[in-house]
């Protein structure tokens, strides 16, 4: 179980921060609202480039997305602002009622966020609130129309404030985390025309031309992990739970109706482009833009037989280690 959640730790590049001490669990009051007034993202639409988040605030965020199934959840982070990053050290989950599209938060939530922030200050844990997280399962890590404005009407209030995006299908079939964080560009400012150099990722043809729309109107923030010696009892009880679920699954079939839409929605591209390709070919020029789509597709396509070959190379490992278990224990005299 050790080296099993060892291999996590390195597979979503969870670093030590310091062997001895809490040194960004640490939390000056004082020093954090000197950084709230001085607000010097106001003038910089860019400012905050990088999020830390502690592995325990990783873990908690991920078992609550994978707990929702096809439904969106929500929750909330807590931490601080170090530089031009954010520091999340913890999270929890929103008692929210979500759909497989959108999740809203209605009073009751944030009667429960008030009170969840009082016992916390109330036991000694004074950090903030600094952002929302919530779930996309199965089509990928970016924001919908309705998070962007969920999250400009949270930076206008709340600011500095954080939108996190987790996809629970993609983190099972790939076996790291698929997370994304952002922050959403004021109304007033015009954004440079990106130079195409973002990560490709995979997004449903249903939900591309959303994916689209908004895609200017915020940007991606550097994800990294962190971990403290103090915290590691707390990490340990975590993963217990985390473990034994992933354990007792097989990725293909947890994931079979994931995989399924993503086998339609490539047959759905490849019939696009075919159409497509025909009808610029009859007479007319080559069209660049053909070819990109059909790179794309073939990404789509490894990336569904990669995941595909590690949910049977996983079936087969567990085969191996656990199948005759019981049987040579009863042999033993």
């Amino acid at each position: 179980m050790q080296s099993a959640q060892k291999a996590w730790e390195l597979e979503n590049v969870v670093k030590l921060v310091d062997p001895y001490r809490d040194a960004l669990y640490g939390y000056d009051e004082a020093e954090q609202k000197n950084i709230a007034s001085g607000s010097p993202w106001k003038n910089e639409p860019h400012y905050f480039q990088n999020v830390r988040i502690s592995a325990v605030a990783l873990l908690k965020m991920v078992m609550h997305a994978r707990s929702g199934g096809s439904i969106e959840v929500m929750g909330m982070m807590q931490g601080k602002i170090v530089g031009n990053a954010f520091v999340v050290t913890d999270a929890f989950r929103l008692p929210v009622e979500g759909t497989e599209t959108r999740v809203n938060a209605g009073d009751e939530a944030t009667e429960y966020m008030a009170q969840y922030t009082e016992l916390c200050r109330a036991s000694g844990r004074m950090e903030n609130i600094v952002g929302w997280y919530h779930s996309h399962p199965g089509y990928g890590c970016w924001l919908s129309g309705i998070d962007v404005q969920t999250q400009m009407t949270q930076q206008n209030f709340l600011d500095p404030f954080l939108a996190i995006v987790i996809d629970p299908d993609r983190t099972i079939s790939a076996g790291k985390v698929e997370i994304g964080a952002f922050r959403t560009f004021p109304e007033t400012y015009k954004p440079p025309t990106s130079s195409g150099g973002e990560e490709y990722q995979t997004i449903p043809l249903n939900k591309i031309e959303d994916f689209g729309a908004h895609a200017s109107q915020y940007y991606s923030l550097e994800v990294s992990h962190y971990k403290s010696s103090l915290d590691s009892h707390l990490l340990e009880l975590l993963w217990n739970k985390y473990w034994v679920s992933t354990l007792s699954q097989s990725p293909l079939f947890t994931s079979r109706e994931y995989g399924s839409k993503q086998m339609l929605d490539l047959s759905q591209k490849i019939t696009n482009a075919e159409k497509n390709i025909q009808a610029s070919s009859r007479g007319g020029p080559r069209n660049k833009a053909k070819y990109t789509e059909l790179e794309k597709i073939v990404k789509d396509s490894n990336k569904i037989a990669g995941e595909e070959t590690n949910g049977l190379l996983a079936g087969e490992v567990k085969a191996k280690l656990f199948n005759g278990v019981g049987a040579a224990a009863s042999v033993q005299p």
